[in-house]
């Protein structure tokens, strides 16, 4: 079969060298980093070497706040996200009411476990605690943590942080700031709620504290609206906090924001979230956010570059994809069309996949060979997958017919020579087939 590495790629492999292998995200440029769902309010955490992106969710339908429940998404690279679903919502919270509450959350690990903290809209700020960072979280307390006697609603947008001699503080408010002390256990308080002076002027809501070379960090997001993420520095996780600019600036383009901070394999991160996805759907404003990126980068004196606003090309891609593994179909850079669902018998899969839908993998290394595919799907309907390379309309190295199986549950795997590739590639599924649902995606696997 042809070696497509050698037909399609020997001019790219020359010109590019290295830097084409290592640097696909200018190749094919997307944001923001999740498109099956509407998210917002990014709360990074790195744990074991992986990126754990909690994030609130817009529903499909919302106009203006409609949020239930709270999302899972990881990365190793920062360009290939697999989701999880739902990690938490508020019918984890008894005590709590039942309506859009679910704003932003934060989850930090001490011990072992990680502790979830999570604002119920005029309900004070409640906490989760699970024994992985996928959960399952439950309610240690059945009731609210904090609360402050001022304005309850103003209790959103918590965010914790733990000092380097183990003192933990929990952060939250808008328009003000406030922190309180966490003992040990992350799930009960010591001392009073502290209201901060010092917060800089353009301060709204969404803080996110951090430390690094002596230097302590408030990042925000600035006075609305527009909103963008403002920063300020402290010599003490208490402060005074001194305002030293904006890491993304306040623009027509940022209507809302919410900063999440960190380092990861030798590189700094701030998220964010902006209306892109639903701008480029319709020109009518709902409250449907979408998560971005950028690298984050120090000057000497630990202050931290400007960006006007979030990047097309956003982060570098800092690893490559392993195909020869189990992937979730999941997985993915970017989408057409598709969205993600969950089970209780096959957990998360993507389905409403339907003629002309597509989902894009960057920075697949092939290495020195593949052979055949397997794709696990299941359908009423059927359909087919076109595998390709380099771009939706790109060479096609192999086609699987997906055959009725039965359901939409009932799994089947259908395997498929492709023709011999090596090399790195960004990777396309390419959906088609009759007018409605095609079929559901499970998983695929390459083999050598």
């Amino acid at each position: 079969m042809a070696n497509y590495s050698k037909l399609h790629n020997t001019k790219k492999l020359l010109a590019f060298g290295t830097l084409f292998l290592l640097n696909l995200s200018t190749v094919i440029a997307q944001k923001p980093i999740i498109q099956t769902k509407y998210t917002a309010d990014p709360a990074p955490m790195v744990h074991n070497d992986t990126i754990f992106l909690y994030t609130s969710h817009d529903e499909d339908d919302a106009k203006g706040f409609k949020m239930l429940d709270w999302l899972l998404y990881t990365s190793t690279d920062m360009v290939n996200w697999t989701e999880h679903g739902a990690v938490a919502s508020l019918k984890d919270f008894k005590w709590a009411k039942q309506d859009n509450g679910a704003w932003a959350v934060q989850c930090i690990e001490r011990n072992g476990k990680f502790y979830l903290y999570c604002p119920m809209h005029g309900g004070g700020i409640g906490v989760l605690v699970s024994d992985s960072p996928y959960g399952p979280f439950k309610d240690p307390l059945g009731k609210r943590l904090v609360y402050s006697d001022h304005n309850i609603w103003d209790d959103i947008d918590p965010s914790p942080f733990i000092d380097d001699d183990g003192q933990a503080y929990l952060y939250w408010g808008n328009p003000h700031l406030y922190y309180v002390k966490l003992n040990e256990d992350m799930i009960s308080t010591s001392g009073e709620v502290v209201k901060v002076d010092s917060k800089p002027k353009n301060y709204q809501e969404g803080p996110w504290v951090w430390k690094r070379k002596n230097h302590y960090y408030l990042s925000y997001a600035s006075t609305c609206c527009p909103e963008g993420i403002g920063y300020a520095m402290s010599n003490s996780a208490t402060g005074p906090w001194e305002y030293k600019g904006m890491i993304i600036d306040a623009s027509e383009k940022t209507r809302g924001n919410h900063p999440g901070i960190i380092d990861y394999k030798g590189k700094s991160y701030v998220f964010g979230h902006t209306y892109d996805l639903l701008k480029s759907e319709t020109s009518t404003f709902y409250e449907r956010r979408s998560v971005d990126a950028e690298e984050m980068i120090y000057n000497e004196d630990g202050t931290i570059k400007n960006y006007s606003y979030f990047t097309k090309e956003g982060p570098e891609q800092i690893e490559t994809l392993n195909p020869f593994r189990r992937i979730e179909a999941e997985t993915m850079a970017w989408s057409k069309g598709v969205k993600a669902d969950k089970s209780k018998e096959s957990g998360v899969y993507v389905t409403q996949i339907h003629n002309g839908d597509f989902i894009q993998l960057r920075g697949v290394d092939f290495q020195k060979g593949a052979k055949k595919i397997e794709l696990i799907a299941a359908s009423l309907n059927g359909g087919t997958i076109e595998v390709r390379l380099d771009n939706v309309d790109g060479p096609i190295i192999g086609t699987s017919k997906i055959e009725n199986t039965g359901g939409g549950q009932n799994w089947k795997t259908f395997k498929t020579k492709v023709k011999k590739v090596n090399g790195v590639h960004d990777l396309f599924f390419v959906f088609k087939g009759e007018q409605g649902e095609l079929f559901n995606f499970d998983a695929w696997k390459f083999s050598k």
